[in-house]
């Protein structure tokens, strides 16, 4: 079983609009409401593609009821830490040719006694699952260093660890003695990890070698419609994939920690496990809802994205 860990769920709402007009009045004629937060759009696709999965984190109030009202409707199976405070709204306005502007609540304040009810549920759930996913951003009152003590809790357990957040919350757990077993930052974030100016940095290939990165199995470097550059270990590769016509691009990144979660958990080779990342990311972009894929189209792009080995 995959276990997902979304610490900062949402109700996730996208607009879409021919052209967002400020400071007036936009009416939308469709609206499409989900379970969202990062983790809960790994939760779905890896559901998507009929794998073993059970969604967790910290949920509260009617917003949280209504994401798992949602789940379940779905058939995915969920276990949740209640916390008092009401969870959040996400809101993706799609506009104007391929443009998007989100607003983003900050969400709930989770207690350090809720915190602790999380760590010790948590703990009873790495015991029955193979590898876990942990997307996103930490609610307020949450721990800095939360996510490495996740991640070592789990490798106590030898179990894999895949990451895919940012900022402190990214650097504490890179920085740490318990390393993820996989990142997947993009291009600025590798920058800000290193404090290298963008502008004047070293090849991408020469930043993935810095020591920091050491005892990291797999980064997985996105480049949106460029592809990615990945490590796994020594071996450098390449990913190039087909151009498509987006249709919603939200939840794209969600969707290739999908994909990369279910080949490494199915013991695929290292070009299998990046062309299913791929293949997951590029069919949430085709879809309108957030965090969906279509599993007739897998063949497709599968068979269209080209892995090199670089070094």
């Amino acid at each position: 079983m995959i276990l997902t860990i979304t610490m900062n769920p949402s109700v996730d709402m996208s607009y879409p609009l021919p052209h967002l007009k400020l400071d007036a009045v936009n009416r939308v004629s469709q609206v499409s409401k989900t379970a969202g937060g990062k983790g809960l759009n790994v939760t779905r696709v890896l559901y998507q593609l009929d794998k073993d999965v059970l969604a967790a984190g910290v949920i509260g109030g009617h917003l949280g009821a209504y994401i798992k009202e949602k789940l379940t409707e779905e058939g995915i199976s969920h276990d949740f830490t209640e916390i008092m405070e009401e969870s959040r709204n996400s809101i993706a306005i799609l506009h104007d040719g391929g443009q998007q502007t989100e607003i983003l609540e900050k969400g709930p304040i989770v207690s350090a006694e809720e915190e602790q009810q999380f760590i010790l549920r948590y703990q009873y759930q790495l015991k029955k699952c193979s590898l876990v996913t942990i997307s996103g951003s930490l609610a307020a009152g949450l721990s800095a260093d939360l996510y490495e003590q996740l991640i070592a809790l789990a490798k106590e357990e030898q179990v894999p660890v895949l990451l895919d957040t940012s900022g402190n919350a990214l650097k504490s757990a890179v920085t740490s003695e318990s390393k993820p077993f996989l990142i997947k930052p993009n291009e600025t974030e590798i920058a800000e990890l290193l404090s290298v100016d963008t502008t004047e940095k070293d090849s991408l290939i020469e930043q993935l070698q810095h020591p920091l990165f050491d005892g990291i199995e797999w980064i997985v470097v996105s480049m949106g419609g460029e592809g990615a550059v990945a490590k796994h270990h020594r071996n450098f590769y390449r990913v190039t994939i087909p151009k498509i016509e987006v249709v919603n691009p939200v939840g794209s990144g969600d969707a290739t920690l999908a994909g990369l979660a279910a080949g490494i958990n199915e013991g695929c080779s290292d070009e299998e496990i990046l062309k299913w990342g791929m293949t997951t990311g590029m069919l949430n972009a085709l879809e309108a809802k957030t965090g969906h894929i279509d599993p007739q189209n897998i063949d497709r792009l599968f068979n269209q994205i080209i892995v090199e080995q670089i070094y």
